[in-house]
């Protein structure tokens, strides 16, 4: 083989394990915010209430870690031509993927207020989101990526995430500047967003994805894209799954050395949790290259495939179709609780009828994954 047609191989190659993980966190996005009622939800499908890590809590880390993966064959792509059309299409696709999250934010554009329809003030509208978050994400990594180089892109991950440290403590309030109502990120969201902009969730306007506390998740990117390029370098063997195995628990060890001075948090997205989510990621990484690419074992994959194939599409969708769920009535109840109460409450337990809507919902979703990829319909973005 030449040398040219190596470096081709090299661009082309993908590997399955990383579209198997992507599909994987679409599921679990889909599974974790749709549940029947919020009030009911068995605790490994919750966030951690402040500090602390649930399984909820690694699907939107994990999610831009494969972005960083995906970025390891994108960039490729990019670099091989001029400089003014990769700085094109990575403004244009963070952009577009900014502005789909603010339109997920206005969506519906309408509510109930005693069974009619009013329009949202969108002056109001949260203005941060998940795929906000992404977008800026992908945009910060994508620069620093193409500029500087891997080598230097992991210092400068390292300066981000010390950094951030540096700043929650010193600008928080004392004597608890990780508090949820005492961080920096909180104080530096509110001197950019008015407080109706915020989110809500919390009982008061606070953003967990908020703009100071994107910064540390640019390095969940990196890595991603880090030990992507790791495991073109290396190949699908058991060498190579040995190697990420043994990093993964590194990266956990590091975090929970630094979870006793800067705690694990989702909220805020301590460094802590940059490292602990990243190495628990590169653990289920290497167990489905064992698995899928190593052992071949590759039957129980589609379910997931389905949706890593057409991901932002499927995740968009899911949001979509609940919300009109929400606004939809039928004899003057919403569809979404009514058809909660009567396919699911009426024979299951709170809990287990909660958990079989969200699976209910989830599977659906991964019906229209199907139809698209039957149909070999790949939209991205």
């Amino acid at each position: 083989m030449s040398p040219n047609s190596a470096v081709t191989t090299l661009k082309s190659q993908r590997y399955f394990a990383l579209d198997i993980l992507r599909g994987m966190t679409i599921a679990l996005m889909i599974l974790v915010n749709t549940p029947g009622s919020w009030s009911h939800i068995y605790a490994p499908f919750r966030h951690a209430a402040w500090h602390g890590f649930t399984p909820t809590d690694l699907v939107f880390p994990a999610f831009l870690f494969v972005l960083g993966n995906a970025m390891s064959f994108s960039l490729k792509k990019y670099e091989a031509k001029s400089e003014q059309h990769f700085l094109k299409k990575v403004l244009k696709r963070s952009l577009l993927i900014f502005a789909i999250g603010l339109f997920l934010s206005a969506f519906p554009f309408v509510y109930r207020t005693g069974g009619e329809l009013a329009l949202k003030d969108l002056s109001n509208m949260r203005i941060m989101g998940v795929l906000q978050r992404i977008a800026l994400c992908y945009l910060s990594a994508s620069l620093i990526i193409h500029y500087f180089k891997l080598k230097k892109s992991l210092i400068i991950g390292a300066i981000i995430l010390l950094g951030y440290w540096a700043i929650m403590w010193f600008f928080g309030d004392a004597p608890d500047p990780y508090g949820l109502k005492t961080n920096a990120a909180l104080k530096f969201d509110r001197m950019i967003f008015a407080e109706e902009n915020l989110y809500k969730g919390f009982g008061f306007p606070f953003d967990p994805e908020g703009l100071l506390s994107t910064l540390p998740a640019i390095v969940n990117v990196i890595f991603g894209y880090a030990a992507g390029i790791f495991i073109q370098k290396s190949g699908n063997n058991l060498k190579t799954v040995w190697k990420l195995a043994i990093a993964a628990v590194v990266f956990i060890g590091i975090a929970l050395l630094w979870d006793i001075y800067f705690p694990i948090n989702k909220g805020i997205w301590t460094s802590s949790f940059v490292m602990y989510s990243t190495g628990w990621t590169l653990l289920l990484l290497s167990a489905l290259i064992g698995i899928i690419e190593v052992a071949g074992f590759k039957k129980w994959t589609y379910f997931f495939e389905a949706f890593g194939k057409n991901p932002l599409f499927i995740f968009v969708m899911s949001g979509l179709v609940v919300m009109l769920m929400n606004i939809i009535y039928i004899n003057g109840r919403a569809l979404k609780p009514l058809l909660y109460e009567k396919f699911y409450l009426s024979w299951l337990n709170d809990y287990n009828a909660s958990l079989l809507f969200a699976i209910s919902y989830m599977v659906l979703m991964w019906l229209l994954g199907y139809w698209l990829d039957k149909r070999k319909i790949y939209i991205k973005v």
